[in-house]
């Protein structure tokens, strides 16, 4: 089972991971990890925070000549804004955070809680999820991620083109939108102001059968948003059509299905077709071959500069909340984090039906179950 846990505080010395049941055999790119805690870092509205840190992950175990060796890998990120104990306890909760109900059930200061609960973590989930990347492409899985709507205002992309992405200040695939998107970001700033979004990740190659319907736990669909939604100020998870599908009568939201009589000998669709994806890829709890596409939306982060209304802890009385140092927008930020954090689940969810301690044996063992399914479908039989 692929699993992986942190810890460490956001103003702590460090952040750290530990992975499990990751298969021996793949060359960790450790430039590819980087990137995208680089990525993780920018976008239009991000705070001061992020010109302190130079995320560069550090690998403390589970690789050997730069291939994983299959024990538990540790990734380690150094906080250079480390001052953990020299920070005071801020005197009033903030609205929309952790801090008072935190407290109280840990029976502790505002500070021990926020600090665990911050953002900052995620950066190690992007790190993980990265580390999971790895071990996708081997295989021909490709997860990608970007803003569709930020402030309210729409981002439609024009192609899952990266050099789109990664030229965009918001991450959006809609460069017509971008200029507006910037304005709304800078007035809210000038408001003391934060702002939201959407954003969307969309994963190409994945074979049919990850997940089950057998059983409420392992349906894909269910892991993936239980996943996507444990990310700091993330609201909502939508598969495919969403919301929009509950609006929409069953004609316009069943998706055909077609064969190809001239499909590619290694199509792991079998030759089997949708004209639509309204389903987003997964059916039943499980992958259906189509892409599969996960939306999440991420609230305007509470902490705000013009601080909001809350009580003084001590005293009781009405006291604006504290503020701490934050982003004015973290959507572009969130994008990245939910493309890796999708890709971790696709990764364990694979491993968990190619069971494979080595990168060998999985490829081997998804090429022999694809012959399976492929000979089934050749010799179909209604029994």
């Amino acid at each position: 089972m692929l699993r992986y846990l942190t810890a460490g505080e956001s103003h702590g010395p460090a952040l750290t991971a530990i992975v499990e049941g990751f298969p021996s055999g793949v060359r960790l790119d450790t430039e590819f990890l980087d990137f995208e805690l680089k990525r993780r870092q920018g976008g239009y509205g991000r705070g001061k925070r992020q010109t302190l840190e130079t995320d560069k992950v550090i690998v403390d175990s589970g690789t050997y000549h730069g291939l994983t060796t299959g024990a538990p890998i540790t990734l380690r990120l150094i906080n250079n804004d480390a001052k953990l104990e020299r920070l005071k306890q801020p005197a009033a909760p903030r609205g929309g955070h952790i801090d008072l109900a935190g407290s109280i059930s840990y029976q502790t200061g505002i500070r021990q809680v926020l600090e665990r609960a911050s953002a900052r973590e995620t950066a190690l989930r992007v790190a993980v999820g990265a580390l999971a990347r790895l071990l996708l492409r081997e295989v021909g899985i490709d997860v990608f991620g970007y803003v569709r709507e930020l402030g309210g205002i729409d981002a439609p992309p024009i192609g899952l083109d990266q050099a789109i992405r990664d030229v965009s200040p918001i991450y959006s695939l809609c460069p017509a939108s971008d200029p507006a998107i910037v304005a709304a970001i800078h007035q809210a700033r000038e408001a003391g102001d934060t702002l939201g979004g959407i954003v969307e990740t969309i994963v190409t190659g994945c074979p049919i059968g990850l997940g089950s319907h057998a059983q409420w736990d392992r349906k894909l669909d269910a892991r993936l948003a239980s996943a996507v939604m444990s990310i700091q100020a993330i609201k909502a998870v939508e598969i495919g059509l969403g919301v929009e599908a509950a609006r929409r009568p069953g004609s316009k939201v069943m998706d055909p299905i077609t064969f190809d009589a001239d499909h590619p000998a290694d199509d792991r669709r079998f030759g089997f077709r949708r004209p639509t994806n309204n389903a987003g890829g997964i059916e039943g709890g499980t992958s259906n071959g189509e892409p599969i596409v996960v939306r999440a939306a991420k609230k305007p982060i509470s902490t705000l500069a013009a601080r909001g209304p809350s009580i003084n802890m001590e005293t009781k009385q009405p006291q604006p909340a504290t503020y701490e140092r934050s982003d004015v927008c973290a959507v572009p930020a969130a994008s990245v984090i939910v493309e890796n954090v999708v890709a971790f689940e696709i990764a364990a969810a694979l491993l968990e039906k190619y069971t494979s301690n080595s990168l060998a044996s999985l490829q081997a063992t998804m090429k022999a179950a694809e012959d399976l399914a492929r000979n089934h479908v050749s010799n179909w039989r209604d029994d």
